[in-house]
């Protein structure tokens, strides 16, 4: 991959979430909502506070959790990623 994100920035691939609803009724995939999980694919350095610089919590392959509307969608290499602020991630999943 030729992207590096910059300060803060997380390049998130999200995780397709199954298009079947509990009950068994299969979801078709333009009223799917967006999954709010994903695999990080790049950190940027970090940002400075203080005149610090305050390393990202979470790193590469890391699955995290964040809002279904938080980031931005772009395009690398035909495929649709999100990059996201370190501050709209809510947690990192450990499995």
């Amino acid at each position: 991959m030729n992207l590096i994100p910059l300060h803060d920035k997380v390049l998130v691939r999200r995780i397709k979430e199954d298009n079947v609803s509990r009950g068994g009724i299969v979801i078709p995939d333009a009223h799917a909502e967006k999954p709010n999980r994903g695999t990080v694919l790049a950190v940027g350095p970090g940002k400075y506070i203080n005149g610090e610089l305050r390393t990202p919590v979470v790193e590469t392959n890391d699955i995290v959790l964040f809002g279904k509307t938080a980031g931005t969608p772009i395009k690398v290499n035909d495929e649709e990623l999100t990059m996201l602020s370190e501050d709209e991630i809510y947690a990192k999943i450990v499995e």
